[in-house]
């Protein structure tokens, strides 16, 4: 029961412009992830940018399961299994970038779509930290020995994923 697990792997890619580039990104990562993104919008108009509110600025995929665990290994793989102590924060989260897509195994290049970066973030929980969430008999707080902390997130990727801390 103690035992930390990963919850969840969450793959944004933020373009800050629609349009057909961000129907081809979209594309590109349902190819690499295994599953549909969803698209992200605009919270607010920022003229300097070129970008309206409501507009579709990035996509976003969250992956369970096997289809997590497979897209981590490759992802981790794309960094050279190395993360920073920096990336992880104080209750189990960690969260890291890749800088060109063509670094994960098994991607080509694609003139024309182009290179693009994405951010890759990891939640790893202890079984039961559900309550917190659920619906039904919600708990107001959870006791800070059912937390991951920051040293226990660190053990568990090293552990299950070879990972070097930097």
């Amino acid at each position: 029961m103690t035992k930390p697990k990963m919850t969840k792997v969450t793959v944004n890619v933020s373009l800050g412009q629609g349009g057909e580039r961000l129907a081809k990104i979209a594309q590109v990562l349902k190819e690499i992830t295994g599953q549909e993104p969803s698209y992200r919008k605009a919270k607010k108009t920022i003229r300097d940018f070129g970008i309206r509110k409501g507009e579709n600025i990035a996509v976003s995929v969250t992956l369970k399961g096997e289809k997590a665990e497979a897209f981590l290994r490759k992802a981790l793989e794309a960094v050279g299994n190395k993360i920073k102590y920096s990336s992880f924060d104080d209750y189990g989260n960690v969260s890291f970038g890749i800088k060109e897509h063509i670094s994960i195994p098994g991607v080509r290049y694609d003139p024309e779509i182009g290179v693009f970066g994405m951010d890759v973030s990891i939640t790893i929980e202890r079984p039961g930290y559900r309550i917190i969430r659920r619906k039904i008999k919600k708990a107001k707080r959870i006791p800070r020995r059912h937390r991951v902390n920051r040293d226990e997130a660190v053990a568990y990727l090293v552990y299950h994923y070879n990972v070097k801390i930097v």
